[in-house]
């Protein structure tokens, strides 16, 4: 898995992932300390996925920011694609999307890409995107969105409204810009060739609907940043400011390199695992400890490549003191890697468990989120 040559595109990410190198090869910025310092200024404190760099880059973060000041409407947008069941690496981006309009009581959009979805799988029907749709769709709002403010949608139950919007961006994309953002060959069809154009409509579609002046920001993982490239070329030419993007890293599987990936499902944490699938996926995960105990107090651990430390340290410690004590005793050999392993699974399967009671509170609540035509 570390030999492989990395890879990352809106629809494949493999590989050991070089972040400076995605920045360059993207044209996106770092998280700069001035602009977390100005972020801390609205919200109070950064959230731990800010100040464990799991957020890492951005485009114009700061420019929506002035928005904000000058009374400019700022509005949320991110999505999910509906390929099957929700899993951790899946939250982050909702997570801190929440955080975002909880601190600037923002209008949220989140698309859910169904068409997409149909359009690139082998064997999927329609009708069983539909199903993990909506199942989706309950993990969202588990998540705690705020439900005036959050509209959800799915590209093919609310095709109206967004295909207006995509084909004016459409008629201003060249087929070799497609080509060359997204790869395109002669073989692809025809319809994910214009489906860029229905991922870019929701940076518009506040204005339109609303008639008023608004900036974009769009949380997501960085692997989805080419799709804003092409929504920011066209936004001057439809009369729209340029929507704005902050870019997550990927959350590791549990397996030795590459990230959390539902193709590998003993590398996933699904948000509807049984407390029995969280003991048996941990207890399996990759560690840094060494092959005995013995060893294990001379020589000490290495955190470093430890998915059982990485999992602390990106969502289940929110105390930096005690994961800065972790990483030290870890290297010092004063833990061993059966402790971190049931106390991780204990808080994931806490996690898990009130995530799933939510989940069930939303079927009762789904109409309050849902946009359709």
């Amino acid at each position: 898995m570390h030999n492989e040559m990395p890879k990352v595109t809106p629809w494949e990410v493999r590989g050991e992932v070089d972040y400076d190198e995605l920045m360059k090869e993207f044209g996106v910025e770092p998280l700069t300390n001035e602009l977390l310092e100005r972020l801390k200024k609205f919200s109070g404190g950064l959230h731990l996925l800010l100040r464990r760099g799991v957020f890492f880059a951005h485009r114009d973060f700061g420019e929506w920011m002035d928005s904000y000041e000058r009374g400019i409407r700022v509005v949320l947008y991110t999505g999910r694609g509906p390929s099957g069941n929700t899993h951790i690496g899946h939250l982050i981006p909702w997570i801190f999307t929440k955080y975002l309009q909880d601190v600037f009581k923002a209008i949220l959009y989140f698309q859910v890409t169904d068409d997409e979805k149909f359009l690139i799988s082998t064997g999927a029907e329609i009708d069983e995107i539909r199903r993990y749709a909506y199942d989706n769709i309950l993990d969202v709002i588990a998540i705690g969105f705020d439900p005036n403010r959050t509209k959800i949608f799915t590209n093919l139950d609310y095709t109206k409204e967004i295909y207006n919007i995509a084909v004016r961006v459409a008629k201003h994309v060249t087929f070799s810009t497609a080509k060359a953002t997204f790869g395109f060959t002669e073989s692809s069809n025809i319809g994910i060739i214009f489906f860029p154009a229905m991922q870019a409509a929701p940076c518009f579609i506040h204005q339109i609907i609303e008639n008023e002046d608004a900036h974009v920001l769009i949380p997501c993982a960085v692997d989805q940043e080419p799709y804003w490239r092409i929504s920011r070329d066209v936004a001057p030419k439809l009369g729209f400011r340029k929507p704005a993007g902050i870019y997550s890293k990927f959350i590791p599987g549990l397996g030795a390199g590459g990230k959390m990936s539902a193709s590998l499902p003993e590398t996933c944490i699904f948000l509807s695992d049984s407390p029995n699938d969280v003991r048996r996926k941990i207890w399996n995960a990759f560690t840094g400890g060494q092959p005995t105990l013995k060893e294990q107090r001379e020589k000490g651990g290495n955190p470093e490549v430890c998915v059982i430390y990485w999992y602390f340290y990106y969502i289940f410690e929110e105390d930096d003191k005690k994961v800065q004590e972790l990483y030290e005793e870890c290297r010092r050999g004063n833990v061993i890697c059966g402790d971190c392993k049931r106390g991780l699974t204990d808080k994931i399967i806490k996690f898990l468990m009130e995530h799933q009671r939510r989940r069930r509170e939303a079927e009762g609540i789904i109409d309050k989120f849902l946009l359709k035509d």
